[in-house]
């Protein structure tokens, strides 16, 4: 290899590994800037930038401040009722539609997928003054389960998901199953059910994320912000017209991390197993 050959691999390899890190410092760094000025008090926030660092790593009464002004143990309690219900529901019909659209041939099914696949064309504002209207008529606007239904909304990338996970799955499976007596729901339940487990982890994963961060509909349809608040909502109590208290907000922000980080935890092997799994090709 010559020096100019040499020379072209470095720069490359330099330009490659200097990217990356200078992506990681952005993406890192408005978590950087929030655990700093969480540690705050309020004399300290206002008298110095965002990049000093507190007089002391033990002021924890932003934290406290935060969850009780917020309410933040009722955020909790609705954001995980809410997730685990709206997860439980999108998974068991995500899973059964993608069965009926890929084991059986009936007249429609390829204007269905069609149809699915024509939704996620439609910019989801361009249809909220329709959707609030059939809210209001049907009494679901401010209640919880009126906006657990408008989550469990059909969830397209899932649905796909498993309609090509059920393409690598050999339909002489179902029919061996049936051959020995199996209805159609012991065949899915049974047999396909488990089967589908990386694709599920991989939906769990992105539908998870985000119901937890979801804010535009719990704002808009969760009116009464004392009992109905989540998570998302929970940290607006410390915004108004005179300003915006962000020593509590990233207080607050660092607070709803800590679940999501104990979940990833404990359960990286499985989730980064499911990602990968469950990247099938159709």
């Amino acid at each position: 290899m010559n020096f100019g050959n040499k020379l072209s691999y470095f720069l490359r390899v330099f330009i490659k590994y200097a990217s990356l890190c200078l992506m990681a410092f952005i993406s890192i760094l408005p978590i950087i800037v929030c655990v700093i000025t969480a540690f705050k008090t309020d004399a300290e926030y206002k008298a110095t930038n965002v990049m000093t660092l507190p007089h002391s790593w033990l002021y924890f009464d932003n934290f406290k401040i935060a969850w009780q002004k917020a309410n933040m143990s009722v955020a909790f309690f609705n954001s995980a009722f809410v997730l685990v219900v709206v997860l439980a529901a999108s998974i068991m019909y995500g899973t059964m539609l993608a069965y009926v659209l890929n084991r059986f041939t009936f007249p429609g099914n390829s204007l269905l997928r069609n149809l699915f696949l024509f939704a996620t064309l439609i910019p989801g504002i361009a249809t909220q003054v329709t959707v609030y209207q059939i809210m209001y008529k049907l009494n679901l606007i401010d209640s919880l389960p009126g906006y657990m239904i408008l989550l469990m909304g059909a969830d397209v990338i899932g649905i796909y998901i498993f309609i090509q996970f059920f393409e690598n799955i050999p339909i002489s499976l179902d029919e061996s199953a049936i051959m020995d007596g199996a209805t159609y729901f012991g065949v899915f339940f049974k047999i396909l059910l488990p089967l589908l487990k990386p694709a599920i982890v991989t939906v769990l994963i992105l539908k998870g994320v985000g119901t937890y961060n979801e804010y535009y509909m719990s704002n808009l349809y969760l009116q009464t912000k004392t009992k109905l608040v989540t998570v998302s909502t929970s940290l607006f109590t410390f915004t108004g017209p005179l300003g915006s208290q962000y020593n509590y907000i990233c207080a607050g922000v660092i607070i709803t991390m800590i679940p999501a980080l104990i979940i990833f935890i404990a359960a990286q092997k499985q989730i980064y197993s499911g990602l990968t799994n469950g990247a099938v090709k159709g």
